[in-house]
């Protein structure tokens, strides 16, 4: 990759982005379901961007977990946020597909303000550690 930093940039921009609609629909809706899928998309996308900051040239991993331990071999200080990616890998699917959850319930019923302001939480921690970076 010729330039890791401006591809880095785009990925942490557009991680920024989608953290501010994760909080307008909070604050405007009860779609807690898509505040948590959005959370964890916020997650997913600041760490690719460190991930790629750091050289990557491909990333085809879709677990916050599993992006915090493959940052964390060259930055050792993103370790203690594994625990809390794991929370944001639960919402990865359930959040979105019927089918993802147990029958009859559906995404949309079944997750919580709670759940939606925890994972918010989350993707903040995790975006602000990131953010710092790469800007």
């Amino acid at each position: 990759m010729k330039n890791p930093r401006q591809y880095a940039l785009r990925w942490i921009r557009d991680a920024e982005n989608t953290l501010r609609h994760a909080e307008q629909v909070f604050q405007q809706t009860d779609a807690y379901n898509v505040v948590c899928f959005l959370a964890e998309q916020v997650a997913q996308k600041a760490l690719k961007a460190v991930r790629y900051l750091d050289g990557a040239r491909f990333i085809n991993i879709h677990s916050v977990s599993e992006l915090i331990r493959e940052v964390s071999q060259k930055r050792p200080e993103f370790l203690p946020l594994r625990s809390q990616g794991a929370i944001l890998d639960q919402y990865y699917l359930t959040t979105r597909y019927p089918d993802a959850v147990a029958a009859p319930a559906i995404p949309s019923e079944i997750f919580n303000k709670e759940q939606a302001e925890e994972a918010l939480r989350i993707a903040r921690i995790i975006f602000e550690t990131c953010q710092p970076l790469i800007a």
